[in-house]
């Protein structure tokens, strides 16, 4: 079995080089300049030109910040084929609101229901004048 990941885990160098790409691919399509880019992340020029040619790996801080400033996940950079998605995926409030318990859920629907009628009371007597 180990063998096995061995051959489909890709070489550090591999990974490196698809990283120098990727962030080669995302500068250009923002229409950065290498010094831009050092500039957002507090390097310089000739460190973002190794990262791109593979010549050095930057460091996991470095990596992260990349993502974030490309709005990218980390596995987009790393991973040959990942999808791309965005660095921080929005969270679905509806979703979350099934963690409050009973008691919350209810002074919620309250507050709800009151702005709801706060609403309808504006609207109609806009209507009226």
């Amino acid at each position: 079995m180990a063998s096995h990941l061995a051959a489909v885990r890709p070489t550090m160098n591999e990974v490196t080089m698809l990283l120098g790409e990727q962030i080669k691919a995302l500068r250009k399509e923002l229409s950065w300049s290498q010094a831009d880019l050092a500039g957002r992340i507090g390097g310089d020029a000739g460190q973002i030109s190794r990262y791109e040619n593979g010549k050095i790996t930057p460091s996991v801080e470095v990596v992260v910040r990349l993502a974030e400033l490309f709005n990218v996940t980390t596995d987009y950079l790393l991973i040959d084929g990942a999808p791309r998605r965005t660095f921080k995926a929005p969270t679905d409030r509806l979703t979350d609101l099934a963690t409050l318990d009973d008691a919350d859920r209810a002074a919620l629907t309250h507050i709800l229901d009151g702005l709801l009628a706060n609403t309808r009371i504006r609207a109609a007597l806009n209507t009226a004048s």
